[in-house]
C-alpha cells in the first residue's frame, strides 16, 4: 500500500514535470517569436521558464529516487558481501537524509526570509520559489524512510542493494514487494 501512495505521487508530479516543461517551451518560444517577428516579448517569460524551471528539477529528482534511477557506481560495492553491501546501503541512507533535513531546513529559512519579498516581474512572493526545496526534501525524505524500513525488515533482494544498471536502456528490475 505504500508503495502504491508513493507511485501515484511521482505520477502526480511526472505529470506536473510534463505541464511545466510544455509551459516552458511555449514561453520560450514564444518569447522569441514576438521578440524576432514583432520586436515585443512578454516580461515575465524568463522569470516563470526560470521558476518552472528549478520546481521541474526538484520533482524530478524525487521521481527519480522514488524509481532509483539516480547516478551511481559499484564498484567497490558489487564486491563486497550482502552484509557489506547493506551496510553500505544503510550509511548512505542515514546521509542522504541528513542532506534532506539540511535542504529542507535551508529552504524554510529562506522562504521564510523572503515570504515578503516579491520577484521582480510577476510580483509573487519569493517563499513560493525557495518551497521547491522544502518540497523535494520532505518528499525525498519519506522516499528514503521507506527504503530505509525496506533495507532493515530485509525487503530488498540483493540486487536491490546496488541498484545499477550498465545502459539507460535497461530498465532497472526491481520485483515489489508483495502486499
Amino acid at each position: 500500500m505504500l508503495n502504491t501512495i508513493f507511485d501515484q505521487y511521482c505520477k502526480l508530479l511526472t505529470f506536473l514535470c510534463v505541464c511545466a516543461l510544455a509551459i516552458m517551451v511555449v514561453l520560450v518560444f514564444g518569447n522569441v517569436v514576438l521578440r524576432y517577428g514583432f520586436n515585443s516579448g512578454l516580461t515575465m517569460s524568463e522569470e516563470l521558464s526560470r521558476w518552472l524551471f528549478v520546481w521541474l528539477t526538484f520533482m524530478g529528482a524525487v521521481v527519480a529516487l522514488n524509481e532509483r534511477t539516480h547516478l551511481g557506481t559499484d564498484m567497490m560495492v558489487a564486491r563486497l558481501p550482502v552484509l557489506g553491501k547493506k551496510v553500505c546501503l544503510g550509511l548512505t541512507h542515514a546521509l542522504m537524509l541528513y542532506v534532506c533535513w539540511l535542504l529542507f531546513k535551508g529552504s524554510c529559512d529562506q522562504a521564510l526570509i523572503n515570504v515578503e519579498t516579491t520577484s521582480p516581474v510577476m510580483e509573487v512572493s519569493m517563499a513560493i520559489f525557495y518551497a521547491s526545496g522544502a518540497v523535494c526534501a520532505a518528499s525525498s525524505g519519506l522516499i528514503i524512510l521507506k527504503q530505509f524500513y525496506e533495507l532493515l525488515t530485509g525487503q530488498l533482494s540483493e540486487a536491490e542493494l546496488i541498484g545499477f544498471r550498465e545502459s539507460e536502456d535497461e530498465p532497472l528490475e526491481i520485483p515489489k514487494p508483495q502486499e
